[in-house]
C-alpha cells in the first residue's frame, strides 16, 4: 500500500517484521470484506441497482488495492515497479469513487435531480482518469535504486522531491476528497434533518414512524467521511514527520499509519456494502436451507419485519418537496 513504501526507512528488522506482519493481517481482512461485497454484487441481481453499482466499484477498487498490498516484492524489476504502481492506483480510485456516492446521494436529495445513472461513464471517466494521472506523475522524483533494501515493499520515495510528489499525488486529493465528502453528507443530512422536523410538526403519529428509515440512514451517512480521516489521518502525520525529520522514524505512529491504512477496505464494505439490502438477500437465500440449519446463524442476518433502509437515496423524497 502507498504509506507502506514510505515508512521502513531506518527501521530495525525486527520492526520491519512487524510492520509486514500488521499490513498482510489487516490487508487480507479488508480483501476478505471487499470481495465479500463483490461477490454479493455478482451473484444477487436485486443487488445491481445503481446505486449499489457504485458501492460495487468501490469494493472492486478496495479489493485490488488490498491484494497487491498482500503480494508485496517477491522479485525484483518488472513486477516490483508494477506492484508499486496498481497499490497506487487502486487505493486512489478508492477514495474517488466515494466521492462519487456522496455526489450521488448530494444530487438526488438536496439538488432533487434524478439524472445521475446517466453520469455512470463520467464517473468512471472521472475516478479511473484522475487514478491514472495520479499514478503516473507520482514517477517523477522516484528514487527506484532503493527498491532493493526495503525488502518487502517496492516503489519508495525516499528523496525530498519524491515526498512532496507523493504528498500531491496521493495525500492531497485524499484530503480533497475528505473535505467533499464531509461538506456533502453535512448539506444532506441538514436538509433531511430539516424534512424530518417539518413531517414530525405536520402529521400524524404513523408519518412519524415512516421517517424513521431515513433516521437510521442519517446516523449512518453521518460516519461515512469518518472512514477516510481514521484511515490515513496517521498516515499524513507520518508523512509530514518523515518530510521534517527523515532521519526518525516513530515506530508507533508507524504501526498505526500501516495498520489503519490497511483496514480502509474493511471499513468501507461494512459501512458502504453491508446495508439492509444485502442482508435481505442474503437471508433469503439461507431461508431456502432446512429450518434445522436456521438455529447456527446470526440474528443479524434476519431482516427486521418488511421495513427497508436506505442505501444512499432516502425513501421519502418526496414528501420533503
Amino acid at each position: 500500500m502507498a504509506t507502506v513504501q514510505a515508512v521502513l526507512g531506518n527501521l530495525t528488522v525486527t520492526e520491519r517484521g512487524i510492520l509486514t506482519a500488521i499490513n498482510t493481517g489487516a490487508s487480507s481482512l479488508s480483501f476478505v470484506g471487499s470481495g465479500f461485497i463483490v461477490l454479493c454484487y455478482l451473484l444477487f441481481k436485486e443487488l445491481r441497482k445503481f446505486s449499489f453499482k457504485l458501492v460495487f466499484f468501490l469494493a472492486l477498487s478496495d479489493m485490488f488495492c488490498s491484494f497487491f498490498s498482500i503480494i508485496g516484492d517477491p522479485s525484483k524489476g518488472f513486477f516490483c515497479y508494477a506492484q508499486g504502481y496498481t497499490t497506487h492506483f487502486f487505493c486512489v480510485a478508492s477514495f474517488l469513487w466515494t466521492t462519487t456516492i456522496a455526489f450521488t446521494l448530494h444530487r438526488t436529495v438536496v439538488r432533487h435531480k434524478t439524472d445521475v445513472e446517466d453520469l455512470e461513464s463520467m464517473f468512471h471517466l472521472y475516478v479511473w482518469g484522475t487514478s491514472v494521472v495520479m499514478t503516473v506523475i507520482r514517477s517523477i522524483g522516484n528514487d527506484h535504486g532503493h527498491i532493493r533494501r526495503l525488502g518487502t515493499w517496492c516503489w519508495a520515495q525516499s528523496g525530498r522531491t519524491g515526498k512532496v510528489v507523493h504528498f500531491i499525488t496521493f495525500y492531497a486529493p485524499l484530503w480533497g476528497a475528505i473535505l467533499f465528502n464531509g461538506i456533502t453528507y453535512f448539506q444532506v443530512i441538514r436538509m433531511l434533518n430539516n424534512a424530518t422536523r417539518m413531517l414530525a410538526g405536520m402529521s400524524e403519529r404513523s408519518h412519524q414512524s415512516d421517517a424513521w428509515p431515513d433516521t437510521k440512514a442519517l446516523n449512518r451517512w453521518g460516519y461515512y467521511p469518518l472512514i477516510l480521516i481514521g484511515s490515513w489521518f496517521f498516515g499524513t502525520i507520518n508523512r509530514i514527520h518523515d518530510f521534517i525529520e527523515p532521519g526518525h522514524k516513530i515506530f508507533w505512529l508507524s504501526v498505526l499509519d500501516v495498520g489503519m491504512a490497511a483496514l480502509m477496505g474493511l471499513f468501507n464494505s461494512i459501512a458502504y456494502g453491508l446495508n439492509s439490502s444485502v442482508r435481505r438477500a442474503i437471508y433469503e437465500r439461507l431461508d431456502l436451507l432446512p429450518e434445522s440449519c436456521h438455529r447456527w446463524f446470526p440474528k443479524s442476518l434476519k431482516p427486521r419485519g418488511q421495513r427497508q433502509e436506505s442505501e444512499l437515496v432516502p425513501l421519502k423524497i418526496e414528501d420533503q418537496r
